[in-house]
């Protein structure tokens, strides 16, 4: 069993997260075995072209990598992640989901994949956890 043994106390650890808690992020469903985090778009989520902008598509997928990561072990911080863009989202909500790669003594890789709510594949994030 994970570190937060609620949902609800997942969420209230995680409003701590104050960058990801103020662009209007928020974990969705959690699980042992994944975790899904969301924000619903607006005005500040886009960039000058109206897009959403890179970092807050970055910073939904690194919000999933550590809900997720530091449920498995408290304290997990990132060492090295990567984020392939792959489409520019076309609705009104991005959804990210983390899972596990591989779980060592003292790394992890977690895998992120964010969509929008059309299923429209937008990033893949690739993040390893260093265990403290």
């Amino acid at each position: 069993m994970g570190i937060f043994k609620t949902l609800d106390e997942r969420r209230e650890f995680f409003k701590g997260d104050k960058f990801a808690t103020d662009a209007d992020m928020y974990i969705e469903d959690a699980t042992d075995e994944y975790c899904i985090c969301a924000v619903n778009l607006s005005e500040k989520h886009q960039n000058a072209y109206g897009g959403v902008m890179g970092g807050a598509i970055f910073t939904l997928a690194d919000f999933a990598f550590a809900a997720f990561s530091n449920n498995l072990h408290h304290p997990t911080v990132a060492q090295q992640v990567s984020i392939n863009y792959l489409s520019a989202a076309r609705g009104d909500k991005l959804i990210a989901k983390a899972t596990m790669i591989r779980e060592g003594r003292t790394t992890m890789i977690v895998n992120v994949d964010v969509y929008d709510n059309t299923k429209r594949h937008i990033a893949k994030f690739i993040g390893t956890g260093f265990k403290l």
